[in-house]
């Protein structure tokens, strides 16, 4: 069976990944780059704008299969197991995919994420509202995305700079759960600050969708929501 023709864009993607993958983002030149994918240099910027194009473009390439994983299964009937699984994903993906992963966290610049971590934060948003409508969140849904992200990519990054041989390898679930204990409880009928806070915060998740209110009323109810999860939070 013959192989599937490829587009220019396919060619310029593989040899860039491959790259990547062998020397870094220094060995991802447009020279080098047109020479492996036989094109000429003009078509990289057509296509890609110019090299911040193409190294985005090449993380969103490398991230596609980890989405594809992480979308593709069906939720189970624990929201909180599902942000495990979704952390574990992540986690893997990064030390297997040290070059894509570094390409996508590791040089931040506000206002300016590639493409892919854009989608991966969406599906963080996802998970993490799942929770809060299941009652299950002790602080906004924001901040605990926020939360459940800095250390995800934190712990992420620390694995890859640390060589194989040296890696601890019950970090990541530790920073897992220390988070998750962190931002979700026990349940809708947990006691105390933290039930009333995961009250909250499932109803502000459910705000944008609740009929018989005006916008102005759920701006209102939603500042009213956010500060009862964050007082809860901080005491």
């Amino acid at each position: 069976m013959s192989e599937r023709p490829t587009t220019t864009r396919d060619r310029i993607l593989r040899a860039a990944a491959d790259l990547l993958a062998e020397g870094g983002r220094d060995a991802v030149s447009t020279r080098a780059v047109a020479a492996a994918a036989r094109v000429q240099a003009p078509a990289i910027y057509r296509l890609f704008g110019d090299k911040r194009g193409l190294l985005d473009a090449v993380a969103a390439h490398g991230f596609a299969a980890y989405l594809r994983d992480k979308t593709a299964r069906p939720p189970s009937g624990d929201p909180v197991d599902d942000l495990r699984r979704g952390w574990d994903l992540h986690v893997a993906f990064g030390v297997a995919n040290p070059a894509v992963y570094t390409l996508m966290y590791g040089d931040p610049r506000p206002g300016a994420a590639p493409e892919a971590a854009r989608e991966a934060a969406a599906v963080l948003d996802g998970l993490v509202r799942r929770v809060a409508e299941a009652g299950r969140l002790r602080v906004a849904a924001d901040r605990a995305a926020a939360m459940i992200h800095a250390a995800g990519c934190g712990v992420t990054l620390s694995l890859i700079a640390t060589p194989p041989a040296e890696r601890d390898p019950g970090l990541s679930s530790a920073a897992r759960e220390a988070v998750l204990a962190a931002v979700a409880t026990g349940g809708p009928d947990a006691d105390g600050d933290g039930g009333v806070a995961a009250r909250a915060a499932a109803l502000r998740a459910a705000l944008p969708g609740t009929p018989g209110l005006s916008g102005n009323e759920r701006a209102l109810l939603g500042e009213w929501l956010d500060r009862v999860t964050r007082a809860s939070a901080e005491g």
